[in-house]
């Protein structure tokens, strides 16, 4: 309680006054270039010479061993982490400054545990937009992408149904797809799963996965996996060690050419 008291009252950043910026308009790619990343000043280095290019559209899956820098990746990535040396670019120019809350506009995170609301699945679907102003098309339309609208429209009170405390009322399957619907609500060009189908047993993660596989392919979709099923479909599986890309390819090219990732596959799976 302490500290959360501690927390409330620290001051509010100078960008949280501002008003919303309008988000980045994302065309081409998205680069890593010569990243070195580290979270104190004489810390080891957690990202050491990160050198990655992920294309607009792409489906990437990224896999790699405790402490190999898949989190971390991604956190520069979504701009919660500012590289220690080197770039993140977009379209060729560098997420710093003003451009990070833009660039933050553009992406959507889908979490391992979805945080529900105990209210409606329309609200928990529009997340933080206030009731009257949500958008009931566009919460149908996230909803049919995220293929839970049939489970949503059977239901005697629709959309206006309550979740239940934490959603205890939904299956795993199901609080995965609401949070997929909650992104694709946010009009995210840029979704980022991170181990979000974990906890979830095979059947359903196979079903969650058809549902991401499904999304239109304007939409760049990058995975942190523990399982392998998980990014198997990937157009690109980035393999990371020590952190730096060590191979990337498809599955099968890195169950051929990469005996770590031969080795990842046999003790997950």
């Amino acid at each position: 309680l302490s500290d959360i008291l501690d927390f409330l009252d620290q001051p509010l950043t100078a960008d949280a006054l501002q008003p919303p910026v309008a988000p980045l308009l994302f065309q081409k790619d998205i680069r890593f270039e010569g990243v070195r990343f580290r979270y104190t000043n004489d810390g080891p280095w957690v990202l050491d010479g990160l050198n990655l290019v992920i294309p607009k559209g792409a489906r990437v899956g990224f896999v790699g061993s405790t402490g190999s820098g898949k989190s971390t990746t991604l956190d520069l990535l979504m701009g919660l982490l500012i590289p220690t040396e080197g770039k993140l670019l977009v379209d060729g120019h560098p997420i710093s400054g003003k451009r990070i809350r833009a660039w933050q506009r553009t992406i959507a995170h889908v979490p391992q545990n979805i945080f529900l609301a105990d209210t409606t699945l329309a609200e928990n679907i529009a997340f933080g937009v206030p009731r009257d102003a949500i958008d009931m098309d566009r919460v149908q339309q996230a909803a049919r992408q995220a293929q839970i609208a049939d489970f949503i429209e059977n239901r005697s009170e629709s959309y206006s149904a309550f979740v239940g405390e934490r959603g205890i009322r939904l299956s795993g399957g199901q609080r995965q797809r609401i949070g997929i619907a909650r992104a694709l609500y946010k009009q995210a060009t840029v979704l980022v799963f991170d181990e979000a189908t974990s906890a979830l047993d095979n059947a359903t993660e196979q079903s969650v996965m058809d549902a991401i596989e499904g999304l239109n392919r304007d939409l760049t979709i990058l995975l942190i996996a523990h399982r392998l099923t998980t990014v198997r479909r990937c157009d690109t599986i980035v393999e990371l060690e020590g952190g730096r890309v060590v191979e990337q390819g498809t599955y099968d090219y890195l169950l051929e050419r990469s005996p770590s990732f031969r080795s990842i596959a046999r003790s997950v799976e």
